[in-house]
């Protein structure tokens, strides 16, 4: 249909939390971080910075980058696991931000797979009888917000940003799409792995909640870690087998950036560790802003050129995971 990336942004925070500056907050090391995960600095939203903000600040970046502007946009698609707000939704504060005022917008919530959930989600909207032309598909977290500072086993790992890409389709069928295949999947019987307890109807907000720190995530390490491996790679082989690409064809692999360890395996399993692309020593785990993070250093760094494939994959609370085979 002609379905193509045409603009790709980002928005990263300005202030730096290093791994020796956790060792001043709990009983952790810059040694035992990195052994365990491969973060050594992670980006942190201002006190009174939003999700809605950096997502604003992404979604300009894209727009420059594919040379048009906010009242070209036909649909706004945010995934966020940190809204502003209950309601309204994030996307409509972006819409308000960036003045494309006569556009629909909707949030999806998907945890670390919202990115590739929502880029699924915008693509079958393009093609179907709704047709809109140009979307722009936004990750934004502020994960910090949601961290327990004194549970050293959650809070070394999360960070903030946004990450944002344009969708057009050029009305030309000789144009290849950018989805070639894609997968997304979920089992809720393992919903508690991980999870933020308190703040909706099951524990709404009461100053127990609060002091309890039932409002910050929650996480059963171990199996949340087999879980992740098993997922990726499994949607992974799935989306190769539908579209009949091979691992050699795949010119990078963008893994959720959670954790070096969880991304080491994924590569090994799949065969192609000498093409995955990492940022999470730079960045932590920014939940679904990490792939479209990704995407645009790759876009912006010249590492990508038209007709490449690249193969990305992500797990996340619910249990959430998928996968997408992107032609650029």
């Amino acid at each position: 249909m002609g379905i193509r990336i045409i603009g790709t942004g980002r928005c990263i925070p300005e202030n730096i939390l290093t791994n020796d500056d956790l060792e001043k907050m709990v009983d952790t090391s810059d040694e035992w971080i990195v052994t365990r995960t491969g973060i050594k600095v992670r980006h942190i939203a201002d006190k009174d910075q939003t999700s809605s903000d950096m997502a604003a600040v992404a979604a300009k970046n894209a727009l420059d980058n594919a040379g048009i502007t906010a009242d070209m946009i036909d649909l706004i698609v945010v995934s966020t696991v940190t809204p502003d707000y209950a309601f309204p939704s994030v996307s409509a504060l972006v819409q308000k931000k960036i003045g494309a005022r006569k556009c629909p917008c909707f949030d999806i919530e998907a945890a670390c797979s919202g990115f590739l959930y929502a880029l699924n989600t915008a693509y079958g909207m393009m093609a179907s009888p709704l047709a809109y032309k140009r979307v722009l598909v936004i990750g934004a977290e502020k994960m910090t917000s949601l961290v327990n500072w004194e549970d050293r086993s959650t809070c070394v790992l999360f960070g903030d940003g946004s990450a944002a890409v344009v969708l057009e389709n050029d009305g030309n069928p000789d144009t290849p799409d950018f989805y070639v295949a894609g997968e997304v999947a979920a089992d809720g019987e393992v919903s508690d792995l991980l999870i933020v307890p308190g703040g909706g109807s099951a524990m709404p907000a009461t100053v127990e909640s609060v002091t309890g720190k039932f409002h910050t995530i929650k996480m059963g390490g171990p199996k949340t870690f087999q879980l992740a491996v098993t997922s990726m790679v499994t949607a992974c082989r799935k989306v190769l087998e539908k579209s009949g690409v091979s691992p050699e064809e795949v010119v990078w692999a963008i893994p959720h950036q959670a954790n070096r360890r969880i991304i080491d395996a994924v590569a090994n399993k799949l065969g192609i560790p000498e093409k995955v692309y990492l940022n999470v020593d730079r960045y932590g785990n920014t939940s679904s802003a990490s792939i479209g993070i990704c995407l645009d250093e790759l876009n912006r760094e010249g590492k990508i050129k038209k007709g490449d494939l690249i193969l990305a994959a992500s797990f996340g609370a619910g249990l959430t995971w998928a996968a997408l085979l992107i032609r650029w």
